[in-house]
């Protein structure tokens, strides 16, 4: 298996800049894994539809942070600053540009008599950064921008604000939304719901990992950058009882299938609690929990593609991407959705 065996062509036009008009209101591929099965494009909406009552449906719970910080050098020149999370003491995790700007003892100012100043340089180019003349809690909500991802070319504005957070979002501390979960609406929920389809959800703080290509030919040498997760007790026994009467579990994203295969115990079984994870998941991999996926369309190149393509096989996956490139979804965060079956 190479890097480029997860390769394809993408029209620029076809990268979505902007949410759809309404939430929920996006197309929907669906790609049964049974061999010669024909592609449907359907609307999102028709979700409601697909999943069986009794199976269950996991979310990924969190919320984007406003992470990004964009300030001036003592020479006057821009620096940007994206906070990761929270490290030791009153220390932050943190990327930016230029490196030169985050040196140890180099401060951004961010604001009046507010600066981010870097402690320490780690390995894999992450900062250890410190706010000065202002707390952390103070400075995110009044100079933290949200972080879209960097193939939208804009600023954010006070939609994004709305649409770049799923409706069950919780808990800050992501650095880019779980985007799979982007299209569902509080109604479409209450449809599922009032059908007899049990929803769980787990929190998994998305990284900028996300965005990043898989640069090596042996994606087995890549490095993935740790991400943190956290099952409740609650989402542990729903799985089990799901298990106990033999339904299906449809993860909601990437991030989810992340969390619970790293989670798993054996028998589609996961363990409650909190942890980290660098898996990487490829053709090859055993799935143990999850058994359907709702996903958007991923970079070329990207570890996430690879997941898509280990859950319903690479050739699958990429002539599913033909069809939707040739029928004009929309790509990316704010693009179309696709369920595997």
């Amino acid at each position: 298996m190479r890097t480029s065996d997860f390769d394809y062509q993408l029209p620029p036009e076809l990268i979505a800049q902007d949410p759809a008009a309404v939430r929920g209101d996006s197309r929907l591929l669906v790609v049964r894994r049974e061999p010669g099965a024909a592609f449907e494009d359907r609307m999102f909406s028709d979700l409601a539809g697909l999943v069986p009552p009794g199976d269950l449906l996991v979310l990924n719970t969190t919320r984007v942070r406003h992470a990004r910080f964009i300030g001036t050098r003592l020479s006057g020149a821009s620096a940007e600053v994206l906070l990761l999370h929270p490290s030791t003491g009153d220390k932050w995790l943190a990327i930016g540009k230029p490196g030169s700007a985050l040196r140890p003892g180099k401060r951004i100012q961010i604001g009046p008599a507010a600066f981010i100043e870097t402690v320490a340089v780690l390995p894999e180019g992450t900062r250890e950064v410190r706010f000065v003349g202002i707390e952390a809690e103070a400075a995110i909500p009044a100079f933290g921008r949200l972080p879209l991802p960097p193939y939208i070319a804009r600023e954010p504005t006070a939609r994004d604000e709305d649409r770049y957070q799923t409706v069950y979002a919780e808990r800050a501390g992501s650095v880019a939304a779980p985007t799979a979960g982007l299209h569902f609406t509080r109604p479409l929920l209450a449809s599922l719901e009032a059908r007899g389809v049990r929803v769980a959800g787990l929190d998994l703080e998305v990284g900028p990992g996300t965005f990043k290509p898989v640069e090596v030919d042996d994606p087995s040498s890549h490095p993935m950058h740790p991400e943190t997760f956290e099952i409740p007790a609650s989402t542990e026994a729903a799985i089990d009882e799901l298990r106990g009467r033999g339904g299906s579990l449809w993860a909601v994203g990437t991030t989810v299938v992340r969390a619970l295969e790293s989670a798993a115990t054996g028998g589609g079984r996961v363990r409650a609690g909190r942890d980290s994870t660098r898996l990487l998941i490829s053709p090859g991999h055993e799935f143990r929990v999850v058994d359907r996926l709702l996903t958007n369309f991923h970079l070329p190149r990207s570890t996430l593609l690879m997941l898509v393509a280990a859950f319903a096989g690479r050739d699958r996956v990429l002539a599913a991407y033909r069809h939707a490139i040739a029928a004009g979804y929309r790509f990316y965060s704010y693009g179309d959705a696709m369920v595997i079956l």
